[in-house]
């Protein structure tokens, strides 16, 4: 038999009153906490909370906090790219990205039930996110929207964002619909 000295055996019941404490913890999170944690640890604001312009620069405007892109917001038509590396145009609201795939709008994530996810069961978020399709079935999601990221999520991490997302306060803000290509190209041959 190994005597262990005090020290090595203090150290380890230290570690195993570290890990129960960690367990339970764990345990006493609501899904809406967890929720929480992870849309705000993920990004989720950055595109999905239009910015505005602050005294220290943009940042999300938490009072339309995950309502998507503006309804009232008309935008321009989308500025050329030059040849090169650039990718995608966006707007200063964060929420309306141009580039080879079209023009998309962020979603609406806030639980109003006509124009945000009110509506929408656990299942039918974790399907989007899961095949990369509106309600698991419809278009796809479009960029930016780093859906292969969330979809190494749990069922129980997904299932809690759509916790958090139910319980924030319901915004009504329709969003426009996703513009093809064909329609970005349009846009920007006619304002030339």
């Amino acid at each position: 038999m190994t005597r262990l000295f005090p020290p090595t055996r203090m150290s380890r019941t230290l570690l195993a009153l570290g890990l129960l404490t960690s367990a339970h913890a764990a345990l006493a999170e609501t899904p809406v906490e967890r929720g929480r944690y992870i849309v705000q640890s993920t990004g989720c604001h950055d595109c999905h909370t239009p910015w505005i312009m602050g005294p220290d620069g943009p940042g999300p405007d938490m009072s339309r906090a995950l309502s998507g892109h503006p309804q009232d917001l008309t935008m321009p038509p989308v500025p050329s790219l030059p040849e090169g590396p650039w990718l995608s145009v966006v707007s200063a609201t964060n929420t309306a990205w141009a580039g080879p795939w079209g023009v998309s709008f962020t979603a609406n994530l806030t639980p109003d039930p006509e124009t945000g996810m009110g509506k929408w069961t656990a299942k039918n978020f974790r399907d989007t996110i899961r095949s990369g399709r509106h309600l698991g079935r419809g278009r796809e999601l479009l960029p930016p929207m780093p859906y292969p990221v969330y979809n190494n999520m749990t069922d129980a991490d997904l299932d809690a964002i759509h916790a958090y997302l139910q319980s924030i306060p319901p915004i009504r803000n329709r969003v426009p619909e996703p513009l093809p290509p064909a329609a970005k190209t349009a846009a920007t041959d006619a304002a030339n």
